[in-house]
């Protein structure tokens, strides 16, 4: 199935007026956002995320899913290319210069990777080229705010959740230190663990927009799926998005 990511400009227009009515100030802002779709041969509900970038927002990785109420993985919506295929663009550095490969990286989004629970031959959770996502489930990963079309496979429950991860590379403040656990290579590639989001969705209400919330982060290595409900420790994560939302048809 092909998707498409389209990138388009939002503009917001403020107008200040003065106190004599004489003079209008306008002042545009401007800021793109890319559409994409995934799963458009889904047969259950259609489910739109839109998110809205912060001031912290630098290419971070991403994953979308569902899970029931009581937390039990049902599908993917969307996850980024790299960690769909385990083939990333800057994998290793070769002659003072990044090499695209594979690269095992169990850091980037172990919430998800547990909670789909496909395990590679090496032990990991993180998909690799032979447990890797299916294609109408991944796409590039966006570089601005973005909005997400995408269907569930089939039917839902009632009530379920709809559950986002994300995460950015070397992402330092002064709690996660580049120096806190000497000698692991994967908690250095992420630094601030990966956060994660939801929203438990009740079709019986009629409501039909929803805002994402923080409910934890992962570990900081991915050496479990574990979540952890404490968010005092992290800052500029919690600034990589500015507004989460989804839309549900």
């Amino acid at each position: 199935m092909k998707k498409l990511i389209v990138l388009f400009s939002i503009f917001s227009l403020a107008v200040a007026s003065c106190s004599t009515g004489s003079v209008n100030k306008n002042r545009t802002t401007e800021q793109k956002v890319a559409l994409f779709t995934t799963n458009d041969g889904g047969k259950g509900p259609e489910i739109i995320v839109e998110l809205k970038q912060g001031e912290s927002f630098y290419y971070p990785l991403f994953a979308i899913w569902i899970e029931d109420i009581e937390g039990r993985y049902i599908q993917t919506l969307y996850v980024s290319k790299s960690v769909a295929t385990g083939i990333f663009r800057y994998a290793t550095v070769e002659n003072n210069k990044w090499v695209t490969g594979e690269k095992r990286a169990p850091q980037t989004l172990p919430y998800w990777a547990h909670k789909r629970g496909v395990k590679a031959s090496d032990g990991l959770y993180m998909p690799d080229s032979h447990t890797a996502v299916p294609d109408a489930y991944t796409g590039a990963t966006p570089v601005t705010g973005f909005i997400m079309n995408s269907r569930a496979d089939g039917p839902l429950p009632d009530k379920y959740k709809v559950m986002l991860e994300i995460n950015q590379n070397w992402d330092w403040n002064d709690y996660w230190t580049n120096d806190k656990y000497p000698g692991d290579e994967n908690y250095k590639w992420s630094c601030q663990p990966a956060l994660v989001y939801e929203a438990v969705i009740d079709a019986r209400t009629g409501i039909d927009s929803y805002t994402m919330k923080p409910v934890g982060h992962s570990h900081y290595s991915g050496a479990t799926g574990e979540l952890f409900s404490d968010l005092n420790t992290l800052t500029t994560a919690l600034k990589i998005a500015d507004l989460i939302s989804v839309k549900v048809k």
